[in-house]
């Protein structure tokens, strides 16, 4: 009540735009955060784990779509943790934007060959989608990425 008061009062100095105070109303515990990256991480793996045994028994468009959809909701998990705003940023940062982009590029064209396309073409589309998302997940660990370099070069030299 006195809140409504100082509001309509114009003693309310406080400058709220509106995506803020969806941000305050929608904001989960903690703990609901860890519940829920762990729920979704876990259904992630169970997709991609579904997928692969689909890939045994000659379903590779199931496979694809499986794995795939694995994929995404493993990434989708971390939105838990940060929040999606906050998610969609950092992915979208100088530093990460090419990586970014591939994956989300093959996991279309996973979907696509899936679907559309040669079968074949979209257990390709899968191993590139794995060594995307690796590279991806890479770049939010310090120095993970020079250390990766560094020992290819070495192996390759």
């Amino acid at each position: 009540m006195d809140k409504l008061k100082k509001v309509l009062s114009g003693q309310d100095t406080e400058d709220r735009s509106g995506l803020s105070e969806v941000v305050e109303s929608s904001s989960l515990s903690w703990s609901t955060r860890i519940k829920g990256f762990i729920v979704c991480f876990a259904l992630g793996i169970l997709c991609s784990l579904l997928g692969t045994l689909l890939l045994w028994v000659s379903r590779k468009g199931l496979f694809a779509v499986f794995y795939t959809l694995g994929n995404i909701t493993s990434i989708g998990s971390t939105m838990f943790l940060m929040g999606p705003l906050k998610q969609l940023k950092r992915m979208f940062e100088p530093t990460r934007l090419i990586a970014t982009i591939l994956v989300l590029l093959f996991f279309v064209l996973t979907l696509c060959s899936a679907f559309l396309w040669n079968k074949g073409l979209a257990l390709i589309f899968c191993i590139l989608q794995s060594l995307a998302l690796t590279w991806y997940s890479l770049s939010y660990i310090p120095y993970a990425r020079d250390a990766v370099k560094k020992c290819f070069a070495v192996c390759l030299t």
